[in-house]
């Protein structure tokens, strides 16, 4: 999800109101943030093609990709999770070669959004694994609302993400999609200015 500190150079990326509510989810609920198991497959396709050797699991939930990635993936991999939610996975991402944001962009407050994909931006070195549902979740919040806050269709979505990134593949599921994206020109230049 997000990042939980906030500065001027760091917009928020969550409120500490959501961090809360879904750090309850995550402790009260076995079956909440475990969607990135069925896409292990997927993710140990796209890191065997790039011969990736790190992965960070942005939005970890309760780790399971790690977890689930050594069997479909032969190859040695290190996964770092982080997930704002989860109090030993909150601290700011380093970058990595790879990064995964499994079930996780229509979870984000939608003031957030934005921060939430220039951090994406920032932590992603080579190659990107998004997955975006883009209806409603079953979940209900405490709050009383959907557990998707933002629930639009890919040609709202691709726009915000390729204003950042370079799209590599894109997949329409059932009910959402996925896109594979690499660091974009505007990474690039962001890159070039902080050296």
């Amino acid at each position: 999800m997000g990042n939980p500190s906030s500065s001027q150079t760091n917009p928020p990326i969550i409120s500490s109101t959501y961090r809360a509510m879904q750090a309850k989810l995550h402790a009260e609920n076995p079956n909440y943030g475990v969607a990135s198991v069925s896409f292990a497959p997927l993710v140990a396709q796209v890191a065997r093609a790039n011969a990736v050797r790190h992965i960070l699991d942005y939005g970890a939930g309760k780790g399971r990709l790690a977890e689930a990635l050594p069997g479909v993936l032969k190859e040695p991999i290190t996964v770092t999770p982080y997930d704002p939610a989860i109090e030993a996975w909150a601290r700011r991402p380093e970058p990595a070669e790879m990064v995964t944001c499994i079930d996780v962009l229509e979870h984000i407050e939608p003031d957030c959004l934005d921060a939430v994909l220039d951090d994406l931006m920032r932590v992603t070195r080579r190659i990107g694994l998004f997955t975006v549902h883009t209806g409603p979740a079953v979940k209900i919040l405490a709050d009383g609302r959907n557990a998707h806050l933002i629930q639009q269709p890919s040609a709202w979505w691709l726009p915000r993400m390729m204003a950042r990134f370079e799209l590599i593949a894109f997949n329409k599921m059932e009910q959402g999609f996925w896109v594979v994206v690499e660091p974009g020109q505007a990474q690039a230049a962001s890159e070039l200015n902080a050296d």
